[in-house]
């Protein structure tokens, strides 16, 4: 079967269907790609669809719910997966391919059936099949949940990851857990954040493949028994124990036009016995059910609140829970294809690290070499050390994941045995390599002051250590792990992250899409730097006017999406000025909202003001136990009542905090954006990938010079971004100093000392002074500890508010505007994932391409 992409016409016309979603009238060239190589059998199609509701639902389709109807298109083409999925990994079995293992507590991958269509070449086909009976693709991908197992960019950046690993070819195993519910759904009511269940999986995932056979034990608690063997080796066995078993659900990874299927595992987790009836019957229910819970608890959350120890507690469960799994999996693949030897395991394996949740896997595979296949101590380290690599992604040391070491060495006996090992032959090294300088050993011990300190566990660990910018690089080498880089320098490097082209604008953005391949070819879609070729273009006017109809029509359908959600009515006309990431104080979203309160102070002060309408869209999950954060969302909805209905403004600003953001709408924000917010403080975000997804879509970017932002500016020139703020070298030197005194700010700027005076005045709060007074005092006071404006908001409002005045200056003339939003189309090659992945593959995995021949495997 061969397939297409989801199209347009030419001239860019399309219409919205009632859910928002692009409606496409043409097709563009057919392109042999993927899965469906032969020529795709409509009548076949259609048959195995209406198959497939009987079976499942005892339907007919006409009689058939969306979700139904979801389900049975699902299965029909999982039918299609499933022959290439088998075929790529018996060639990665006959070839004996080194796999990656891509260890990551979060996947954010979104809806699976509309990416998977295209990356089979299938989508134009299905659609037009799904037409002939009576059918809506659209609305049938929309009764797919956003798949709950992850969070921010993190999540994100694995799942993209993935994509391009399968596209390029080369063999890997994502490994994660299968939330039940996820972090959580977001819900706002009375402008507050609430954390809802997001039961993702209530209708079942048809894509998922349960891998009964590839179950394992893992086991918590208890105590670690030494018994001195015959060859006079040690056995160390793990007694009273609670233990629960880790069950694989398996989800196909489609690479573009391959054939290539990888895998995505995420493990479930079950009781060893779900109901023990000699506690029942002796009046014990509690104890009769307690294995149920423990495993039903383990899987239940992403990222369980740990405010509290039982929080703590939970979450090193769930990260040994799937890195055991995922590790003895990994090993027993390994000695099956080489007669149970596991001495060049390193050849054939690499765990990726996907920063410190997944350390573990350090100590786990030396437990797995020393305990289970009687290496010693020293030929394990070489093995793990050799095959376990780290991708750090922050550069604040407070978030540089810690565990208390009376909760670790409970939890998780025999490994921190192996951990303290670890720490004692390392402190050695470091005593040997700096004599007498202890202050050496404090800070890079891997136990110090009644802690485990996962990065440095993962550090010493690893054969590499990567950070995800190359500003961040820079910080963690000079700044945060300076002491690690100076004994270890060969271990560092950078790879900046990238997206994927295939999700952000192949699916999220047809319009736009469809308009480039019509210009310079479909070769951008696996090969994006090529998308360079529209440079040029910028400089013609006809296809700047294309170019901005397409913008229009974008906005046109996230218009009607915040209609249909906010109630609110938005003018596509106006600028919409976004800001969409997880909600924490150094990403600022609360100078950004501080910024609309003083605009809007501006225009009550002189009711005729002249500028651009402007639709400020903020959309943002916080942590469940983050007050501050929570209370920064209470402030822009509070901000947004006041604001939208008040006449004087005249709509000249309107502000939109778009519920329970995700994959499936953040696809549409990005399409229509006019401003990247990226305004995070300077020296704070390793890298950011939201920026990469505007600069795809022509946004441009407002922000510092942070993280990949640096690198941004780089490729499109300055003069096609809006760059403020203090740099990097400015904060870190502020911050060497203790800080800044923002009172000053306060005293000598009438609009900031405003602007912040409204938060306790009643303004916002319909009268309650004391409801955003945190928020105030830390800005200007110690709040809970710690020095005002950490973030330093107020030091770099001034220059944010002048960069915002340049914004509106410049969208006043839609000429320069278009072009300067194409050159960033154009220069956007970079950031593509599959450059990152290359890197990857080039200098720390050392991975083969493998090619699928369908044929061959019929």
């Amino acid at each position: 079967m061969y397939g297409s992409v989801p199209g347009v016409c030419g001239d860019g016309s399309a219409a919205l269907c009632k859910e928002g979603r692009i409606h496409c009238f043409t097709t563009m060239k057919e392109r042999k790609v993927g899965i469906m190589t032969q020529m795709f059998d409509k009548e076949k199609f259609k048959q195995q669809v209406a198959f497939k509701v009987k079976a499942l639902c005892r339907k007919t389709i006409e009689e058939a719910t969306p979700q139904q109807i979801f389900q049975a298109v699902c299965f029909t083409i999982k039918e299609e997966i499933v022959d290439e999925w088998i075929a790529t990994h018996q060639t990665f079995s006959e070839a004996d391919s080194k796999i990656v293992y891509y260890m990551s507590m979060e996947f954010l991958m979104g809806r699976a059936l509309g990416n998977n269509l295209i990356n089979m070449g299938a989508y134009e086909e299905v659609r037009e099949a799904l037409e002939e009976l009576g059918l809506d693709l659209n609305v049938i991908e929309d009764q797919e949940r956003d798949y709950a197992l992850g969070n921010g960019g993190l999540g994100r950046l694995a799942a993209c990851f993935l994509d391009s690993l399968a596209t390029l070819g080369y063999p890997a195993y994502g490994c994660g857990i299968r939330y039940r519910y996820g972090m959580f759904k977001q819900e706002i009511r009375d402008g507050y954040q609430v954390e809802v269940p997001d039961n993702w999986l209530k209708h079942g995932n048809p894509f998922e493949m349960r891998r009964d056979e590839y179950t394992y034990e893992v086991k918590f608690g208890g105590h670690i028994r030494s018994e001195l063997q015959k060859d006079g080796k040690y056995r160390y066995i793990q007694e009273d124990y609670e233990s629960v078993l880790a069950v694989p659900y398996d989800l196909p990874i489609i690479g573009y036009g391959n054939n290539v299927i990888n895998t995505l595992r995420i493990w479930d987790a079950e009781a060893v016995t779900t109901f023990c009836l000699e506690s029942f019957d002796k009046g014990d229910y509690r104890k009769a059910v307690e294995q149920e819970n423990l495993a039903k608890n383990i899987v239940e959350v992403l990222y369980p609140n740990d405010n509290h120890y039982a929080g703590k507690e939970l979450r090193l469960k769930q990260q040994y829970f799937f890195i055991s799994a995922s590790v003895r999996a990994a090993v027993d693949r390994y000695k099956n294809l080489h007669d149970g030897d596991v001495h060049k395991l390193y050849e054939k394996v690499c765990f990726q690290l996907n920063d410190t949740h997944p350390t573990v896997a350090v100590p786990e595979l030396m437990r797995v070499l020393i305990d289970e296949e009687g290496l010693e101590w020293d030929e394990a380290w070489d093995i793990t050390t050799k095959t376990c690599a780290y991708t750090n992604h922050t550069i604040m040391a407070e978030a540089l994941e810690k565990w208390p070491i009376d909760l670790f060495s409970r939890l998780l006996p025999r490994i921190y045995q192996i951990v303290d090992e670890i720490n004692r032959r390392f402190l050695i090294e470091i005593r040997s390599r700096y004599p007498g300088n202890e202050d050496k050993v404090e800070k890079m011990a891997v136990l110090f002051n009644g802690q485990v300190r996962m990065a440095y566990l993962a550090i010493v660990g690893s054969f590499s250590v990567n950070g995800v910018a190359r500003l961040h690089t820079e910080i963690l080498k000079n700044q945060e792990l300076k002491d690690f880089y100076e004994m270890m320098p060969k271990k560092f490097n950078n790879k900046t992250n990238g997206i994927t082209q295939r999700r952000f604008l192949l699916h999220g953005n047809p319009l736009l899409a469809n308009w480039v391949t019509e210009k310079i070819g479909d070769g951008w879609i696996t090969d994006l730097p090529q998308i360079a070729k529209l440079a040029p273009l910028a400089n013609d006017k006809a296809c700047r006017e294309e170019f901005r109809r397409i913008k229009r029509q974008n906005k046109e359908r996230l218009a009607a999406y915040i209609k249909e959600h906010n109630g609110i009515d938005v003018n596509p006309d106006s600028i919409f000025d976004v800001q969409v990431k997880r909600l924490h104080e150094y990403k600022r979203q609360l100078m950004n909202i501080m910024h609309v309160m003083y605009l809007y102070n501006k225009i009550k002060e002189n009711p005729e003001l002249d500028m651009v309408p402007r639709t400020f869209i903020f959309g943002a999950k916080a942590a469940a136990g983050y007050r501050r954060a929570k209370l920064t969302i209470k402030l822009i909805n509070s901000v947004a009542e006041v604001i939208n209905n008040d006449p004087q403004v005249k709509d000249r600003i309107k502000v939109v905090f778009i519920e329970d953001y995700r994959v499936s709408n953040a696809e549409m924000i990005f399409a229509a954006s006019d401003v990247s917010e990226q305004i995070s403080t300077a020296s704070k975000e390793a890298s950011g990938t939201g920026n990469m997804k505007f600069m795809l879509n022509g946004a441009i970017t407002l922000g510092t010079m942070d993280g990949a932002n640096v690198e941004i500016v780089e490729e499109v020139g300055e003069e096609n971004a809006f760059i403020f703020g203090l740099s990097s070298d400015e904060v870190i030197r502020y911050e060497q100093q203790g800080g800044y005194y923002p009172m000053e700010i306060y005293n000598h700027d009438a609009d900031v000392r405003k602007v912040l005076n409204q938060m306790i005045d009643g303004t916002f709060s319909d009268g309650n002074r004391e409801m955003f007074r945190e928020l105030y005092e830390s800005l200007l006071n110690s709040w809970g500890g710690g020095r005002p404006d950490c973030y330093f908001i107020l030091k770099d409002f001034r220059s944010y508010a002048d960069a915002q005045k340049r914004v509106d200056e410049a969208y006043r003339d839609p000429e320069w505007w278009s072009k300067a939003a194409m050159l960033n189309v154009a220069h956007s090659g970079k950031f593509t994932s599959d450059r990152t992945i290359q890197q990857y593959v080039d200098e720390i995995w050392h991975l083969e391409k493998v090619t699928v021949n369908m044929d061959e495997a019929e």
